[in-house]
């Protein structure tokens, strides 16, 4: 089993920016092999994909919406996955998740349903 708890986020007013960290407990990322993700969802609205980074952290994915606005990182280390926001947009309002693939699922997916562990999720929220 793996546990995931993300911390950081906040209110914020637009053009800010807030970094967002996901600690894994229960197996290290050295271990496990796994690809990890950032999703968000926003009232009313379904889960939507952020970014995703593969086990080793040399490929990452990100949707066209926070392309060259957000930098998603790991630190195997510490078993923790990162996502840095800059330029943040009131649209950008949102609890975010993060995810876990299943062991030994090392290359990133934009597929929610292709993680198998998801953190309880941190509101942020951007004021215009």
């Amino acid at each position: 089993q793996v546990q995931l708890v993300e911390s950081g986020g906040g209110l914020v007013q637009a053009g800010g920016s807030l970094r967002l960290s996901c600690a894994a407990s229960g197996r290290t990322f050295s271990s496990s092999a796994s690809a990890m993700g950032w999703f968000r969802q926003a009232p009313g609205k379904e889960r939507e994909f952020v970014a995703t980074i593969s086990w080793s952290g040399g490929n990452t994915f990100y949707a066209d919406s926070v392309k060259g606005r957000f930098t998603v990182s790991r630190d195997n280390a510490k078993n923790t996955v990162y996502l840095q926001m800059n330029s943040l947009k009131p649209e950008d309002t949102a609890v975010y998740y993060c995810a876990a693939r299943p062991l030994g699922r090392s290359l990133g997916s934009y597929n929610s349903q292709e993680y198998d562990y998801w953190g309880q999720g941190t509101q942020v929220t951007v004021s215009s």
